[in-house]
């Protein structure tokens, strides 16, 4: 792999840190091509209480001098301010004192699977690395990636295609035309405006009963050059990648390219893309595969559609069994949203970012951006005209 990144944290400890490495000396970049990313994730109409508290800054201690990368490893910090709130719980025990461990399991949740794979006898020993709020992390990592691909033409933008019930449907906006403003101005990011409001009082409505909604998002990388990942292994197709990738984000079930399982009823006439050359290149006249064919990019934008299952911690708790005592109980429940399919298109992009940001480097890798830019616009050439 060209680019290696880990994360570390616990939702509630001090602070979260993401370790990048493989990127080129010479990448302009500071906290504030972090901070739009991080704050759009916290947004989003259903998020809960823990997003009034954070205010996400990504912090680089390592990897960056005077606002430029250096080819070393990056490191970013992120504080966690909630954590003065939650000390008492996530003391370890010592004498004296023992904080009450949490024992209620949690249906949809990693708590049974993982207190029985490590053998905790405290769920927040898995609850508290398998939240979501480790996604942060990503997202500031993303940023990077995002920034380096926007040096060479690269878009990336998500929005909300379904909440509920309510789906806009694959085919009613234009992904070679939707703007990020358009998007954000939704307080769902969902760019038709009746489908917006429908979405907003469908979120308000589930979360007075104490239930929570899912969706879809959709994902587009435009300006990608054709090329990126192989066909010749199974492990460097590129949709396999971003499929791994994408299933990888907390409560995330299915990913489709393009108009994938809205394509499996059709015949292949009207499904597969026909190719033309117009303007000195190649281009395909549809693009219901997403932009891969083969495992790899084709010119076209990279689309791929995300969906997500309602969260699984709700106030009006599901029933459970409690792991010490083995007797029936409420799920045990600890601040939550009722939807974050909004938030989860902004970690979409970063999954996105980072895996095509990998594959970019493997393409038209070099150790500064000085050496990329020589090998992209070569590659390019070569397949003008």
């Amino acid at each position: 792999m060209a680019l290696r990144w880990f994360t570390a944290g616990e939702s509630h400890g001090p602070q979260l840190t993401v370790l990048i490495e493989g990127l080129p000396a010479g990448l302009e970049i500071a906290p504030d091509d972090l901070r739009k990313d991080l704050a759009r994730r916290q947004g989003g109409h259903g998020r809960g209480g823990r997003q009034q508290i954070e205010t996400d800054a990504g912090r680089f201690v390592g990897g960056v001098r005077g606002g430029y990368t250096i080819g070393s490893p990056v490191a970013i910090v992120l504080e966690n301010k909630d954590h003065l709130n939650w000390t008492a719980e996530m003391t370890p025990l010592k004498e004296g004192f023992a904080p009450k461990p949490v024992t209620a399991l949690r249906p949809g949740h990693a708590d049974l699977a993982g207190v029985l794979k490590y053998g905790h006898n405290d769920i927040r020993n898995v609850l508290e690395r398998s939240s979501a709020r480790e996604t942060a992390s990503r997202v500031a990592a993303g940023a990077v990636c995002k920034k380096l691909l926007g040096h060479f033409g690269v878009e990336i933008l998500s929005f909300t295609q379904s909440i509920g019930e309510i789906d806009v449907g694959y085919e009613s906006v234009d992904v070679d035309r939707v703007t990020a403003e358009e998007i954000e101005a939704s307080v769902v990011r969902c760019p038709d405006q009746g489908a917006s409001e429908r979405m907003v009082k469908a979120i308000d409505e589930v979360g007075e009963r104490g239930d929570t909604l899912g969706g879809t998002f959709r994902v587009i990388a435009r300006g990608l050059p054709p090329g990126l990942g192989s066909y010749v292994h199974w492990d460097r197709k590129l949709d396999a990648r971003l499929a791994m990738a994408i299933i990888s984000i907390n409560a995330v079930k299915g990913v489709d390219f393009g108009a994938g399982f809205d394509g499996a009823h059709r015949p292949g006439s009207e499904f597969h893309d026909e190719i033309a050359h117009q303007s000195g290149r190649y281009r395909h006249l549809t693009n219901r595969a997403g932009g891969i064919t083969g495992g790899m990019t084709n010119g076209e934008p990279v689309d791929l559609r995300v969906a997500l299952k309602p969260i699984s911690t709700m106030k009006k708790p599901l029933q459970s069994v409690d792991l010490k005592t083995k007797e029936k109980v409420a799920a045990h429940y600890e601040r939550s949203d009722v939807c974050v399919v909004p938030a989860a298109g902004v970690i979409g992009e970063a999954m996105v970012a980072l895996t095509l940001a990998d594959a970019f480097l493997e393409k038209f890798g070099g150790d500064s951006m000085t050496e990329i830019e020589r090998n992209h616009r070569s590659f390019l050439a070569s397949i003008a005209g």
